[in-house]
């Protein structure tokens, strides 16, 4: 059996990640992109699938971690019967190459350590070919499947059923480096990695880019490891921003909602550039703006709701049956089925942040602008179209009312983009059809006892609803905010935390229910401070902030009767919703805030 989701550790190089559990196990890795096949997949399994465990030989040694200041860095520090020793791993930032270093350092007396490989590619579907490349002076162990491969080096391995191990001490001063290279298998192997240059080199990268981060209040740690995660989890190559580096992690244990989450959505993707483009990081805007251009390019008809990481268009949905899930809860699957869904809340979403960059002071460039002027004639294309919402219905589609409410949101920014702005476009049209679409979400999208509702055709409520103040439909003291609140605390609110709809109202068209969706008490916290609640925000904020990990990590969901964290990790959604409600407590509320002169851009 895994680990607890909450007991992973999150290495990043911005291009792919690892998870590293508390004893020392490398169970997901996936080489040399975030959604490359698997090379370790016990995460989703057990060891036979893949992992790299590197601990104590003394059984009862205990672990404590932190990462290095400001990065992703993990230090591990064993303390055993006969020493203490720490354990440095990264994921290192370098331009032309992929590592993975393990680098164990002697603090006092002498600890044996034992390590396990245990290599199974292509999501445990091919077993390597290995063989031992190096000398009794520079062990090395290659490793070649199909077109990947990696060379292993650092410690002499030996065979044994499938497996590789190896035994070794270390003294106080002493320290033995492990790392991981991958390649392409038909390239010669890459040379050993300079350890002491890539972590002085990794440490400043990270701890360069986190400088700038001002945040003042008691979840400062918790913001500036949220934006962290956020960085994390942007491609530096492609600036493609993925939901979250793993699959099939489940939202319900034991059950069938496990998804994909390693793919650029754009509504993920726009409300992370939100979070960072509040906290004056410019340039990661200016990087997924460019990634956008070149992902929806062509025809605004065929614009998708997510892509690759380099705008890959072809993510059909797919079950991998070489992997039986995290502790069963079948299937695995890789691509994602919502790539075919139409969701209209996503180009409002896209527009709204695209908005935010032009008033930090992004310039638009010769084609950023003509591509928001297509998106909102898209918008207008589809105006009278049903869609799956937000969260990816799989049932029938409807006239979701956050989704027209988003819809009104693109409009609403290509007018001010015309009339603030100076920029050119329709905007009479654009104004009209916004009015008018404004009437029928007041008309229909409102119940009769005042609330909003998550469907023109149901009483029910939906947390997304609580965006409709961050966008600037309406007030967050508005009546029917308030009312919608109330509706959501009475129906939607699962010891203490928000779900994000009744899946017992069959709406979503799947079998099972799931935990609470954090983001949604992050909004709720958001939703308390607009209104004047603040002592209730920071309530709910302190519950949501304990629920970290021991790294400042969240995952999607929380199962509050299992205290556990449940659903892909880290999530982006998660994190991004973390630093809005912080920012909220600070003063900074609402997705205008920019405007408002409440942040200052660099």
């Amino acid at each position: 059996m895994p680990a607890p989701i909450e007991d992973y550790a999150l290495l990043s190089d911005c291009r792919t990640a690892a998870l590293v559990s508390s004893e020392g196990s490398i169970d997901w890795l996936c080489l040399p992109r975030f959604d490359a096949p698997s090379v370790f997949g016990a995460l989703l399994g057990d060891p036979s699938h893949g992992c790299w465990t590197l601990r104590p030989r003394d059984a009862s040694a205990t672990a404590t971690r932190r990462y290095l200041p400001d990065t992703f860095i993990l230090i591990t520090r064993w303390e055993s019967e006969d020493g203490v020793a720490e354990v440095q791993e990264f994921l290192p930032m370098t331009e032309d190459r992929t590592d993975l270093v393990r680098r164990v350092i002697g603090v006092s007396g002498n600890v044996a350590f034992t390590t396990e490989l245990r290599m199974h590619f292509d999501y445990a579907r091919a077993l390597p070919w290995v063989r031992q490349v190096g000398s009794d002076q520079a062990p090395a162990l290659s490793a070649i499947a199909g077109p990947e491969a990696v060379v292993v080096r650092g410690v002499a391995l030996a065979a044994s059923d499938h497996a590789h191990t190896a035994d070794f001490t270390v003294a106080a001063g002493e320290h033995r480096e492990l790392v991981l290279t991958w390649h392409a298998s038909h390239e010669t192997e890459p040379a050993p990695l300079d350890v002491e240059d890539a972590i002085a080199r990794t440490s400043a990268w990270w701890q360069g880019w986190a400088s700038p981060i001002e945040h003042d209040g008691p979840y400062r740690d918790a913001v500036v490891r949220s934006l962290l995660v956020l960085r994390a989890l942007t491609d530096r190559d492609t600036g493609g921003i993925v939901a979250a580096p793993t699959t099939s992690l489940p939202e319900e244990f034991g059950g069938s909602r496990n998804w994909d989450y390693r793919y650029v959505w754009l509504r993920d993707a726009a409300l992370t550039l939100e979070s960072l483009i509040a906290h004056g990081f410019l340039a990661e805007a200016h990087h997924w703006r460019r990634w956008l251009l070149r992902a929806v390019a062509g025809e605004p008809a065929e614009v998708q709701i997510m892509y690759g990481i380099a705008g890959e268009r072809d993510l059909a949905e797919r079950v991998v049956t070489s992997l039986p899930g995290y502790d069963g809860a079948a299937p695995v699957r890789v691509g994602n089925g919502a790539v075919q869904q139409y969701q209209g809340d996503v180009l409002g979403e896209v527009l709204v942040a695209l908005e935010a960059a032009r008033i930090a002071g992004l310039e638009e460039s010769a084609f950023s602008w003509p591509l928001q002027r297509a998106l909102i004639d898209r918008v207008v294309a589809d105006i009278d179209r049903q869609d799956n919402g937000i969260w990816e219905i799989r049932g029938p589609v409807r006239w979701f009312t956050h989704s027209r409410v988003m819809m009104w949101a693109a409009l609403d920014r290509g007018v001010r983009a015309v009339h603030e702005h100076g920029l050119t476009g329709d905007a009479d049209r654009w104004e009209q059809v916004r009015d008018r679409l404004h009437a029928e979400i007041d008309e229909r999208g409102v119940h009769r006892d005042g609330y909003f509702v998550q469907h023109y055709d149901t009483d029910e409520v939906d947390a997304s609803l609580l965006t409709l103040p961050q966008v600037g439909y309406c007030a967050a003291d508005d009546p029917r905010m308030l009312r919608t609140v109330e509706q959501m605390e009475q129906t939607l609110m699962r010891d203490g935390l928000l779900m994000r709809y009744r899946t017992s109202s069959g709406v979503d068209g799947l079998e099972g229910g799931e935990h609470p969706f954090l983001a949604c008490s992050f909004w709720l916290v958001e939703q308390y401070a607009a209104s004047g609640r603040l002592d209730e925000a920071r309530v709910l904020m302190d519950r949501l902030v304990g629920l970290v990990n021991d790294l400042g990590l969240l995952s999607e969901e929380y199962d509050v009767g299992g205290a556990r964290q449940a659903g892909n990790t880290p999530q982006a959604f998660s994190h991004l919703t973390l630093v809005r409600a912080a920012d909220a407590l600070g003063g900074h509320s609402g997705r205008a805030a920019h405007r408002r002169g409440g942040v200052a851009s660099r």
